[in-house]
């Protein structure tokens, strides 16, 4: 029996330790990419164009910050990506904590075939194919001149996600709460508004980072439905335009440091909702 034993702490030690190999080198591999781009907004844009494998620049250049500061119009972009991603987030959870609900409490005919549906989209990504028809549904709804157009169908890419989570997680909920809540006169949206949305907050807060960060990233589609008014540009749409701010190359040190400025404010909402964020996910997901 002790040998035995012995063997299965030696193999399940060994089974740890190459799991902690391989979360390291996944930490790795995703954070490199940023400490590159923080570390290179400091470069002059001469070392960046002849590379090398040297991460920290051998002279720093402050510089940078005020140049993309100015160069990319930060003050109207950022308010142009707090607009969309506030938005993106705040239909989000309506739609998304709503339809949860629906589909975890009340039975209709087809609930799992169209449930099933939203699950499936989950997994499919028709991308830019579907940007042209949306563009001119914009423009025969004369939509396109504001981001109004870019945050409801941001909001609506993401919604198969929001739900699933939405429905796991109320899925948790004693129904007993609901049938209290009847037989103390509320409808079925008042049981929703005053029992079950106060119970969703981890949730909430999970769709709310995860809706935020789409629309803070969102760049393809602000980019065509702005491509004849720069003043709704988002800063991802901004910042991208920076490397065209040198004489002749690509000035990938002023991009890179305002790639750096757009990520700050993206760090810091992940900071406020870490701990919602991973109570909502395991709730939502694991549970439901």
């Amino acid at each position: 029996m002790e040998k035995g034993h012995a063997v299965y702490s030696t193999s399940s030690k060994i089974v740890r330790m190459i799991l902690w190999i391989l979360m390291v080198l996944l930490a790795v591999v995703t954070i490199f990419p940023v400490i590159y781009i923080v570390f290179g907004s400091f470069k002059a844009n001469a070392e960046l164009l002849v590379g090398g494998t040297n991460i920290f620049p051998s002279k720093w250049v402050f510089s940078n910050y005020a140049d993309a500061w100015q160069q990319a119009n930060f003050a109207t972009y950022t308010l142009n990506s707090v607009f969309l991603a506030v938005g993106v987030m705040l239909i989000s959870l309506v739609t998304a904590t709503m339809s949860g609900y629906v589909f975890s409490r009340r039975q209709f005919k087809g609930k799992e075939l169209i449930y099933g549906l939203f699950v499936m989209f989950m997994f499919i990504n028709v991308g830019s194919v579907s940007l042209r028809p949306l563009f001119e549904l914009a423009v025969k709804l004369k939509m396109n001149q504001s981001l109004l157009s870019v945050i409801f169908i941001s909001a609506g890419s993401g919604q198969a996600t929001y739900i699933f989570l939405s429905r796991g997680f109320v899925n948790t909920i004693p129904k007993e709460l609901d049938e209290a809540a009847k037989i103390d006169g509320c409808t079925f949206f008042q049981t929703y508004r005053l029992v079950i949305l106060p119970l969703l907050k981890p949730v909430m807060a999970t769709i709310a980072l995860l809706s935020f960060r789409q629309g803070w990233n969102e760049y393809i589609m602000p980019l065509v439905f702005t491509m004849t008014n720069d003043k709704l540009r988002p800063l991802t749409v901004g910042v991208n335009m920076l490397k065209n701010a040198g004489d002749g190359t690509a000035a990938w040190n002023i991009m890179f440091a305002g790639a750096t400025i757009a990520i700050i404010p993206m760090l810091i909402i992940y900071c406020m909702f870490s701990r919602y964020f991973m109570n909502g996910i395991t709730s939502g997901a694991v549970k439901g």
